[in-house]
Parts: C-alpha cells; structure tokens; sequence
C-alpha cells in the first residue's frame, strides 16, 4: 500500500491575467525569465514582465488588434515568446501557438485556419511571411521579435515596447470560461485539428498539479521542449512564474549539461528519450572507470539502506560529482509526452536524483495524473489530479478499458470542428483514446493508444509501445515500432521495424575486434528480439523484423508519427 501524503496548499487564481497580477506583486524584482541565447529582451524580472505585457499590449491595441482578436506566435524558446503568449492572455485576446518545426504548409495553413489577425516571430520566420503575405487575407499585422525598428510593413516588437509607457487604468476584463488559446495538434491541409482553452482550463490545472508536487520561489527550471507544447507551456512557463520561481531558455538540446551548471537549475522537464540519453552516458562514464565501476554498485546499495533508515540526503552526499556536473541543485527530473522507461527512473534515483512522470493531453491543459516525489510508482502514469475525474470506459476483465476524464482543465472542444468536438465528448466525458487501469492503490497505468491496438490471431488486444518500451532498452536498438502485419497464411502476426544504434555497434566492433556486417547486425538485432520475447506472453511475441536505415519522423515530444510509416516487404 502506498503512503497517502496530504496535498500543498496553493495560492488561489481564477485566470492567468490573475495569476501575472498577483506574481508580479508578490515576486517584484526577483528573476522570473532569463535567456541563455543572447536576443533583443534576454531577461525580465516578475515587475518587469508585468511592464513589458502592459506595453506590449498597449502597442497592440494602437496598431488595431482588438479583445477576442486571435494573435499567432512561432518562434525558438524566448522571453519575447512567453511575453506574446502573456500579453494575449492579459490583454483578452486569443493566442496561437505554433510548432517552429512543422514545414511551410503546415504552419501557412494554420495561420489560416485559426483565422489569427496579428502573427509574432522571430528573424528565421520573416521570408516565409513575406514570400506568403498575399495568400494569408485574414492576417493584417506582422510583428518581428528582432528587427530595431518598423520596416516593409512590418512592425518590431522591441520598438512597440518602447513606444508606450506602463500607465494603464485597468486591464481588460477576462470571462474565464472564455475562450483563451487554440493549439493545433495536427497542421496539414484538412487535418488541423484546434484544440481550444480557456484561462480557466489552464489556472485549475496549475493550481492542482502545484498541489501534488511542491514548486518554490526558490526553483529554477530549465526550458529545452519547444515552447508551443501544452506540456512545456503550462508545466515549464507558467507553472514556475505562479509559483515566483523562473524559467531560463536552454541554448540547445546540445548544451543541456552545460546549461543546467549555469543556470544552476533545481527541476529539469523532458521526453523520456532525454533521460534515456541521459542515464546511459551516465552509466557508460561509470562502466568505463574500472574504479567506478567496482563501488558504484555497492554504493548504491548503501544509500539506499541509509534513506531507508531516514538519512535522505546520503545518495547527493555520495554521488556529489556526478551531481555538480548537472549543476549541484537539481532536485528533480520529471518527465512526460509519453512513459518513460521504469529501469531509468530508478537507476536515476539510486544516483540521487529525484524522478517523477505525469500523464495528460493537450485536451486537458494537460495533466490528468500525476507521481509524487514521495508517493509514486515508476510504472504507473500517477494519481488523479485534484478535481479531475477518471474512470475506465467499458473495462476487460483485467479492468483495462478507454480512459475518461472530466474536470475544470478539460478543453471546451476542437475551433470550427462540432462534428470532432462532439464525437470526442460522452455524456459530458472527454474521451482521451488511451487504454488504462486503476490498480489497487489508485495509481493510473497506461497500455496504449486504442488506435494502434493490434489484435492477435487468438483475439487478445496487443499495444505496441508496451513491446517497443521492452526492446528500446537494449542497447544496439535506437528506437522501433510494432505493428500488426499479414504472413503468408493471412495471420495477424507481431513485426517491427528497427533503427539500430550506430554507436553501440561501434564500440561493440572495436571492442571484439569484428566488421560491422549486414549479418553481425541481424544476428544482433535477431538477439535482442529473443530476448524481449522472453519478457513477453507468445501472443504478444515478435515474429518478423526490419531495419531501417533513418530514423522515424516524429513529433514534438518525440513520439513516432505512426500515420506516417509504411511497411517494408
């Protein structure tokens, strides 16, 4: 039975004009955004943040923006980002979030669809809008981050800012119920799928996940997933700026650990391929010191004894060096977008880092579950956030069944769509498309989406990344995907398409002295197939492989776009 510990009292905000009002008066002149990549507005403090959005939103209500006017922004994590998206929400407006890495149709075509007015981006972005400025009619103010000065038509943010002064009577009123951001998960031609939230979704949603996890003045996160994403934005941006911590923009995916030391940061969120990354350079510097490799193990095992006997700080203590490489404050990693791999959760923790996963969607401003830093489970999506209902729709005999949520963070439905909105809705339940459970403790456990479910020849329901989180674990597999496939006797059998680790068969060469041949690395990959077989019932058992030779696209969270793959014969 896991321990019940009483939840965290949280300030109360109705909006997120509410929640920047208060910050900025109770935080002042403490740091509340910083860049580490040098541009134009690199850091504000709370006061300062709460100046720049009057400004800004002053600038924009003279250049003939109105309320309830729909404002687009793409660019690289920033301040001026998080400054747009602020402005937006304090000023009535309705913000539009794009994706800096979808290809021109994809973002041309939800600047359409979202029929935003005004579009905010940086430098990169200027030709495309320029080259495209006749075919987008609804959108009438251009607004660069970085240009100085007014140019071609197109406006500069910094110049806005420094046109106004900070005098304004009051801010404009906000119905919280209202209408607040729309967040395309899908952008291509026909497919743009608008998710859309109120201030209210986004408030309830901080003021609950801040309840279960313990988030400080003292805190500084570090921000390396793109900006647009629910996930980063409400967890990454806003969830430290409520709290009075601050949030400061990585260089680069590349520069993490750099990053993390500068900034001296205390909570890192990621993908799990992050971590995944991240715990195998840890052990491989560890298998490699013939010295480390010989009293880490027993190490570990002493301070897992010392923490159970009270002394909690013994694995920093112990592990102090591997700690000040991650900047010596990290007190958590939490991880999201998808389930992490259990063995790295806990190979983190023996080393003394803290390590929790959530659970959420876009749909729900996301988080619907979460693990506690003292009560969780490493293969378990979390518990229910406060206010949030989940049940099991429909469940098998194992309990497993599509997992239902209803709650104040629950999207009002999908822009310009009732058709999707209402065959997304059940008896005002939302319907996530994620298969799940509850077990005995009221820990939320996830199979898999209902989409990729595969039925077995003997009619069991077979979720592919249930298979993938096994073998992805051996170390000559990057990343694979199963899927359900046709053999010569029109049976559903079990394949998987494989990218190999080109790094792992490297060292594998050298150290034995072998050729990388095509028949090595199928006798390889043909091993760890037997051996992930070995964890799996037969029904659920691989029966063909393929190899890749690229990597699979994927999306901002580094989930694979399955839509996208074709099999190989």
């Amino acid at each position: 039975m896991v321990k019940e510990y009483p939840k965290y009292v949280v300030p109360t905000i109705t909006s997120i004009q509410d929640m920047i009002l208060r910050s900025a008066r109770v935080y002042g002149d403490k740091l509340a955004l910083e860049d580490l990549s040098d541009n134009v507005i690199s850091s504000v403090t709370f006061r300062q943040l709460h100046d720049y959005i009057i400004r800004f939103g002053k600038a924009l209500l003279d250049m003939g923006m109105n309320e309830r006017d729909h404002i687009a922004v793409i660019s690289e994590n920033r301040v001026q980002w998080s400054l747009t998206y602020l402005t937006s929400m304090c000023f009535n407006m309705v913000i539009v979030p794009i994706d800096k890495g979808l290809n021109h149709n994809e973002i041309l075509n939800i600047i359409h669809e979202s029929e935003a007015k005004t579009i905010v981006f940086s430098d990169g972005f200027e030709p495309l809008m320029k080259e495209k400025r006749d075919s987008l009619l609804k959108l009438k103010f251009y607004i660069n981050m970085d240009s100085k000065k007014n140019r071609d038509d197109i406006y500069s943010m910094p110049q806005m800012i420094e046109s106004q002064n900070t005098t304004i009577e009051k801010l404009p009123f906000i119905n919280p119920e209202e209408m607040a951001e729309i967040i395309f998960t899908s952008g291509s031609l026909g497919r743009a799928k608008g998710v859309m939230l109120t201030q209210k979704n986004i408030a309830s949603n901080l003021m609950a996940m801040t309840s279960m996890i313990n988030i400080t003045s003292e805190d500084k996160f570090l921000s390396v997933l793109p900006i647009h994403h629910k996930y980063e934005c409400t967890c990454g941006l806003l969830c430290p700026l409520y709290a009075g911590g601050s949030a400061h923009y990585a260089r680069s995916l590349k520069t993490v650990v750099d990053d993390l030391q500068k900034v001296k940061a205390t909570i890192l969120l990621g993908v799990p391929l992050l971590y995944d990354k991240m715990f195998k350079k840890i052990y491989k510097g560890i298998q490699e010191n013939k010295l480390k490799s010989k009293i880490v193990p027993p190490l570990v095992s002493l301070t897992n004894m010392l923490q159970s006997i009270g002394w909690k700080s013994s694995k920093k203590l112990v592990f102090s060096e591997l700690h000040e490489k991650f900047g010596g404050h990290i007190r958590l990693f939490i991880a999201g977008g998808a389930a992490p791999d259990p063995k790295v959760a806990k190979g983190l923790r023996e080393l003394g880092f803290n390590f929790v996963q959530g659970y959420g969607l876009t749909e729900t401003s996301p988080i619907v579950a979460l693990n506690r830093l003292y009560s969780f489970k490493d293969n378990a999506a979390g518990l229910p956030l406060p206010g949030i209902q989940i049940k099991i729709n429909n469940p098998n005999p194992e309990g497993a069944g599509e997992i239902f949520v209803k709650g104040d963070s629950v999207m009002l439905g999908y822009y310009r769509n009732q058709k999707l909105t209402d065959e997304t809705f059940e008896d005002g339940w939302f319907k996530t498309g994620d298969i799940g459970f509850f077990d005995e403790d009221g820990f939320l456990h996830i199979n898999g989406r209902q989409k990729n479910v595969i039925i077995s020849k003997s009619g069991e329901n077979v979720f592919p990344e249930e298979i993938e989180d096994i073998l992805n674990r051996n170390p000559f597999v990057q990343e694979s995907m199963v899927f359900g496939e046709q053999d010569e006797k029109h049976t559903e059998i079990i394949a998987v398409q494989i990218v190999t680790d080109a790094e792992a068969f490297i060292e594998y060469s050298e150290k034995n002295n072998l050729s990388i041949t095509p028949e090595l690395v199928n006798e390889i990959i043909s091993e760890a197939i037997k051996e992930t077989n070995k964890e799996l019932p037969i029904f659920k058992q691989i029966r063909k492989f393929y190899l890749r030779d690229t990597e699979f696209e994927k999306t901002t969270t580094q989930k694979i776009k399955r839509y996208l793959v074709k099999n190989i014969n």
